[in-house]
């Protein structure tokens, strides 16, 4: 399995990286694990003031490697582990950072990428970047741990618009789903991320914390899916649908659904 991610330092900021060349920054199951341990570590440095998520060669990231899902993906049991143990943990990584996070997104942010866009606290896009959640051309759902923090910015009829169209959008329209915090020209999106993080970092960093932990609080929670509510989502797994939709995307062909 390739891609990986990296975490830098620059003072009181970290910078996490996705890159996985050739392929967008497409998430690996690897850079999955990586994104939850490395996330805990960051969370537990209170030297840090803000943690910026971006991607390399111009991308944010274009989803999971699908290449892989054969191999991480190729049984019911193996489709619940890898959405359950291997991309949850790394989102409620994210989501839990007790720093302010930043997405800084440029180019492709498609399925994982926006799942992952969507955990951090701010989202600042360039005005030419991409989004969707193209996964009904897949055959599957997007899992519980995925959709929550989809659901939590666009709200029930938007999360629906996205999954049931499975369209891809512009940043305009991005924000007006409100998906994203700003909108910049491409040109000035380091510059701005870069004044946007200043700003959070001359903030006391405590009280930053402390927002974070109080609005989250105050913010409803839906209770955990039972075994059952679980076992029911994932049994799309054997289906006709699900394994034609992996074998159309990996043959770069146009996907034929029975519903079956």
């Amino acid at each position: 399995m390739s891609g990986s991610v990296t975490f830098d330092r620059d003072g009181a900021i970290a910078m996490v990286t996705l890159s996985h060349p050739g392929k967008l920054n497409a998430i690996s199951a690897g850079m999955w694990a990586e994104l939850a341990e490395g996330f805990a570590r960051l969370s537990a440095d209170d030297s840090l003031r803000c943690v910026v998520v971006r991607g390399a060669y111009g991308n944010f990231a274009a989803g999971a490697d699908i290449a892989e899902f054969p191999l991480v993906r190729g049984d019911q049991a193996a489709v619940e582990h890898y959405h359950l143990r291997t991309i949850a943990p790394a989102l409620a990584a994210i989501a839990g950072c007790t720093h302010p996070t930043v997405a800084m997104i440029e180019g492709v942010c498609v399925g994982g990428g926006l799942e992952i866009a969507c955990h951090c606290d701010l989202r600042i896009a360039a005005d030419n970047a991409r989004f969707g959640v193209p996964i009904n051309k897949l055959g599957f759902p997007m899992a519980p741990g995925e959709l929550q923090g989809l659901l939590a910015l666009a709200g029930r009829a938007v999360a629906l618009e996205i999954l049931l169209e499975g369209r891809v959008f512009d940043a305009a329209e991005a924000r007006e789903k409100g998906l994203l915090t700003r909108v910049v020209p491409a040109a000035t999106l380091e510059d701005e991320t870069d004044a946007m993080v200043a700003r959070i970092a001359a903030g006391a960093p405590l009280a930053a914390r402390i927002n974070k932990a109080t609005i989250r609080r105050l913010s409803p929670q839906p209770e955990p899916l039972t075994a059952g509510e679980l076992a029911a989502h994932f049994r799309y797994a054997g289906s006709r649908d699900h394994a034609e939709g992996v074998a159309a995307f990996i043959a770069r062909r146009r996907p034929h659904f029975t519903g079956e």
